[in-house]
């Protein structure tokens, strides 16, 4: 009953984490090409670009809602583990269950936020410094909207949530079916799994 549904999250989770990882590590190798270009045009041109600045925080902005929950997935926040550690296995799994409940509903709130900034009033204002140079193909510069930058904290939700509902089927499982062995992760090796 809990085995399919967590293998089937598990397997989606997989492809998903797996892409954002790779684009997150693209936006980290462009954010420091902007980074390092506008020192180049601020110290040795003495020139300052306006863009870079609001460019560069875009980028980390997805860098981070997109490996976050490879992070989360994998056990890779701190955290302080000594109680569940120190109490019997039983307890210790109850306590962390618990501890994903109240992630989850932190989460969902999360989401909700992620939502209205995304595609409520917020979402509606331009940039002050992107444009996006459509005039280079005839068409006109394009002012990029601020809502794709809050997507981020949509994404990045969107993808915790479903992270924290395969933990919190991976205790469940700890829980009820102690010698059933969970879903394999696409972890690093040597990074443990929360429920493990």
């Amino acid at each position: 009953m809990i085995h399919a549904p967590l293998r089937l999250l598990a397997a989606v989770n997989t492809v998903l984490l797996r892409i954002g990882r790779n684009i997150a590590w693209m936006a980290l190798g462009v954010m420091v090409v902007v980074i390092l270009l506008q020192v180049f045009f601020r110290y040795v041109l003495n020139n300052a670009l306006a863009w870079p600045d609001e460019a560069a925080r875009f980028l980390m902005l997805w860098m981070t809602g997109l490996i976050a929950p490879s992070a989360y997935r994998w056990g890779g926040f701190v955290a302080i583990d000594m109680l569940p550690l120190a109490l019997p296995r039983l307890l210790g799994l109850l306590l962390n269950l618990v501890l994903l409940l109240v992630s989850l509903s932190v989460l969902a709130m999360g989401l909700k936020f992620g939502w209205d900034h995304t595609m409520g009033f917020g979402g509606n204002f331009n940039s002050s410094s992107l444009r996006v140079p459509l005039d280079w193909f005839g068409g006109e510069m394009v002012r990029v909207k601020l809502r794709y930058m809050y997507a981020s904290l949509l994404v990045g939700m969107g993808l915790l949530f479903l992270v924290n509902i395969e933990l919190i089927l991976r205790t469940l499982m700890a829980l009820l079916f102690p010698d059933r062995e969970p879903p394999s992760t696409d972890a690093p090796v040597g990074m443990p799994m929360e429920a493990e």
